[in-house]
């Protein structure tokens, strides 16, 4: 029989890293995150690989399909299985707290050493746009050191390998001073390790995404960071949209039915996965002048391949006083490339930057498109209102490159 790992999800958002480890046979011990929303789309993710595991799924169909409440639902899952989601802010004054917590899961489920732990700290601190917002509030800003408390976790817990994902722009970081300590303060820990800037786009995802994936092991473990072959389809991104029903701006729907049969990309991606109906296909409202504004810029794509420069605009069109910085900042999701620009956690802001590419909808993207875009399985739920919703998308890993980092991960620890 294969061993089966096991892994702690720190930082861990909506679970997108960790949905890719645990299609790869990866069993999570506990997941930690702050966000109450993102929590509970954890806890519903949990309670779906319970009821598929368990010839259960229809179940988890009448609460996708919303025919049951989340109460009724979770009800019928045994409670530790949920019960290893621990909704605490990781910080210094609460680490104890989620150790124990931790702890008290490894004896419940009778699990003595930890595999692995993955996470992805916030990055907002170290990214470009983050780094000129937080240019005068660096110096108080606790996020930038997360990396320390990451590293208290490795002290305690003593995993054999770690990933750890960020943006590219930690490497920069304050001249690479930060990057410098990370390494230091992990080898300090006892491990040694490599890093890679990898794309999503390169491990079957539909969407521009660099990430530094670090992963370490310890000294006395024989491993080596893999080598990634690339994965890559005959596809554009309206693959990803042409099958769901129109939408117009500010629209709350239930499930819905698809509009056309699924397609080849959407079936070998799992994205399209056996489901009747397409459910969070819900799309923000938009005020007279941004609809004008996305018609001028996807008539702009769509006929020349041009992008909108906000200071071409016509005076009554400008809301923004600012016309020398960020002139990009409506940019229509590129339908008939091979790929969509980065999505990122503003987008539960406004969806200016994430337009649909179809001048009859002229809208910004909806829940479910994004969630494509990040190559979530469109049975996947995200929990909460549709900002919250829009936050945890734009954060996540792309479970498609998780689930590769993961494969890849387990043969060399079978080696």
């Amino acid at each position: 029989m294969e061993k089966t790992y096991n892994y702690i999800d720190l930082f861990a958002g909506a679970s997108g890293l960790a949905e890719g480890f645990y299609n790869a046979g990866f069993k999570p011990i506990a997941h930690v995150e702050r966000d109450e929303n993102a929590c509970l789309t954890i806890k519903t993710r949990i309670a779906y690989h319970y009821c598929k595991e368990n010839n259960l799924e229809n179940f988890y169909k009448d609460y996708y399909y919303g025919n049951i409440d989340r109460d009724k639902f979770y009800s019928a899952i045994p409670f530790d299985k949920t019960d290893s989601v621990i909704n605490e802010e990781i910080s210094a004054d609460k680490f104890n707290l989620i150790i124990s917590k931790i702890n008290d899961t490894k004896r419940q489920i009778d699990v003595n050493e930890i595999d692995m732990i993955i996470g992805g700290p916030p990055c907002q601190a170290y990214s470009v746009r983050g780094r000129k917002a937080n240019e005068h509030k660096k110096k108080y800003d606790q996020r930038i050191y997360y990396y320390k408390l990451y590293a208290r976790f490795l002290r305690e817990l003593k995993p054999k390998i770690f990933v750890f994902e960020n943006v590219p722009g930690l490497v920069s970081f304050e001249g690479g001073y930060v990057f410098d300590d990370l390494r230091e303060t992990f080898a300090k820990e006892g491990y040694l390790l490599d890093y890679k800037i990898l794309n999503a786009s390169d491990f079957g995802v539909l969407q521009d995404r660099k990430r530094i994936v670090i992963i370490g092991w310890k000294n006395e473990f024989s491993f080596s960071y893999p080598s990634f072959e690339q994965i890559k389809y005959n596809a554009t991104v309206n693959d990803l949209l042409n099958d769901l029903p129109e939408l117009k701006p500010g629209s709350i729907n239930p499930p819905l039915d698809y509009s056309t049969k699924s397609n080849s990309y959407l079936d070998e991606s799992e994205i399209r996965n056996g489901y009747k109906k397409v459910s969070l296909h819900n799309t923000r409202p938009h005020n007279t002048i941004d609809l004008e504004i996305y018609k001028r810029a996807i008539e702009l794509w769509n006929e020349k391949h041009q992008r909108l420069n906000y200071s071409s605009l016509p005076k009554k069109l400008r809301t923004h006083k600012n016309i020398e910085g960020f002139l990009d900042r409506f940019k229509v999701v590129a339908g008939n490339a091979n790929y969509s620009h980065t999505l990122i956690a503003h987008i539960a802001k406004d969806g200016h930057y994430y337009i649909h590419p179809d001048i009859n909808q002229c809208r910004s993207i909806s829940v479910r498109e994004a969630a494509r875009i990040q190559s979530f399985p469109d049975n996947f739920i995200f929990e909460g209102p549709r900002t919250a919703a829009f936050t945890q998308i734009g954060n996540a890993v792309p479970p498609l490159m998780a689930n590769q980092i993961a494969h890849h991960i387990q043969k060399s620890m079978e080696n």
